[in-house]
């Protein structure tokens, strides 16, 4: 898990613009409702919710998060239980999806949870959560796949999607995704509840499948 920093919003703006020196990789990727809670000040310049996707879901957004950052910031391969529209309003992110089918192909490991965390001399420590233990997550990198290691990924169907400043982009729940983004990109995302109806049955169903054959 990354280090979690409080600082202005001018503050983090002059790391980002190389207006002053500062250590690591820093990208405001809070999931908490950030923009409604953390953000009030921008939330007048935001819709509170994506009007069809309302109707279309009969619901509102459980979440709306803003997100701001570093180029070298990348988020690894995983799904979330939630249907996702993501705006992108300056700057690009780019995701690599792969459907919830291909899960077969997607290969999950045992990993210790563990913070990072700077240290006096300013080098990042790795501080294990030895409470939590270790949790599955998955083992891919979808930009860089070890054909040996996983042979099974071939058969995966992974599609890139770049997403430009002004597009929205659906992304289903439990779809996998891994996302990249040019410096300074600054986006907002509506997180609607998925409905744990015959697709999450049928997902599970798989997950089933698989976890017995293996």
């Amino acid at each position: 898990m990354p280090e979690e920093r409080q600082m202005t919003i001018s503050q983090f703006l002059d790391i980002i613009e190389s207006k002053v020196e500062a250590n690591g990789i820093f990208y405001i990727q809070k999931q908490n409702s950030s923009l409604t809670l953390e953000f009030e000040e921008l939330v007048g310049d935001v819709e509170r919710h994506i009007p069809w996707a309302t109707d279309a879901f009969g619901k509102m957004p459980d979440a709306v998060n803003f997100w701001m950052g570093d180029g070298r910031a990348i988020t690894s391969l995983h799904k979330d239980h939630y249907e996702n529209l993501y705006c992108v309003i300056s700057g690009q992110k780019t995701f690599t999806l792969i459907p919830p089918t291909d899960q077969a192909f997607v290969y999950y490991d045992e990993f210790q949870v563990s913070v990072f965390k700077e240290n006096d001399s300013g080098r990042f420590e790795i501080i294990d959560d030895l409470e939590t233990g270790k949790v599955p997550w998955i083992s891919i990198d979808p930009l860089n796949v070890d054909p040996l290691k996983y042979p099974l990924y071939r058969h995966a169907h992974p599609v890139t999607i770049v997403v430009e400043a002004g597009d929205m982009l659906y992304l289903p729940s439990l779809w996998f995704h891994h996302v990249q983004q040019s410096h300074g990109c600054i986006a907002v995302n509506f997180w609607y509840d998925m409905e744990y109806d015959v697709k999450y049955v049928y997902y599970k169903f798989v997950e089933s499948v698989i976890k017995t054959v293996s």
